[in-house]
């Protein structure tokens, strides 16, 4: 067992939550439940389904990339948010949540998480969102085809299959971008500007793909839930680690 606020002091300072107050994501503890924890649930989405996981899992606290509290937070409660705050607040279970936070962090985020797996080389952070670098930025240690290290990356997220988006001189990758969840035009174009081959994210949308085509750079598009479960993988296993709690991941995917 440990404290609530001794968790959320620790996860605080791992995300350092203070360097992303441009961030559209209210960080950190959204809903505050029972003061102490046995059992900590982790999941991509805040959402019914993995509130129910958790109280299933006689959980205390749930930890997510995408929290429920964004902006100006609620003004009022009602439908469906009534039914989330409901679960939660009745079984006294908390919620802590890390957007950008967890997009961005050099160890436990999800694309310096990716890049690991990936093997990248001669990493650097690239990318600006909100005033912050997310990305990660590295080469590959041997220079590959677009196919084979669409085959990798899925290796390496254990996703199906891949959207490849380019222009029709698309050549060999060997320097990729990493941007998890979507990414769009503006990761394409960030990409481009860094000299990239291969810009790594989730999703592409329809009002990108013509940036995506002129920009020169390989998009590879292997799911918004798939590249954005990687960091909350991470954060787990160092609760884990640091903490006398049990720990588990509902995996709850949304095929996109």
């Amino acid at each position: 067992m440990a404290g609530l606020k001794e968790i959320t002091d620790y996860l605080d300072g791992l995300l350092e939550l203070e360097r992303f107050g441009a961030d559209s994501s209210n960080n950190g503890l959204q809903v505050e439940g029972a003061p102490d924890v046995e059992r900590v649930v982790f999941g991509v989405d805040a959402s019914l389904a993995l509130f129910e996981a958790a109280i299933d899992a006689d959980a205390d606290m749930v930890f997510t990339h995408h929290g429920l509290s964004w902006g100006d937070g609620f003004r009022r409660v009602v439908g469906i948010d009534s039914a989330r705050f409901a679960a939660l607040l009745a079984n006294g279970i908390s919620l802590y949540s890390a957007h950008l936070p967890l997009d961005a962090h050099p160890e436990v985020g999800h694309n310096a998480v990716i890049a690991d797996g990936l093997g990248l080389l001669e990493r650097r952070p690239f990318a600006e969102y909100a005033g912050v670098e997310i990305g990660v930025a590295g080469t590959l240690e041997k220079s590959m085809s677009v196919a084979d290290f669409a085959s990798a990356l899925r290796n390496v997220l254990g996703c199906g299959e891949i959207a490849l988006f380019h222009g029709e001189d698309v050549g060999n990758v060997s320097s990729v971008g990493v941007i998890s969840g979507g990414a769009g035009s503006d990761g394409a174009l960030a990409a481009a500007n860094e000299g990239l081959d291969c810009l790594v994210t989730g999703e592409i949308g329809h009002s990108s793909w013509h940036v995506v085509r002129e920009s020169g750079v390989a998009v590879l598009a292997a799911g918004h839930y798939a590249t954005e479960k990687p960091g909350v993988l991470a954060v787990m296993d160092r609760i884990a680690s640091e903490f006398d709690v049990e720990v588990a991941f509902a995996d709850i995917p949304t095929g996109l």
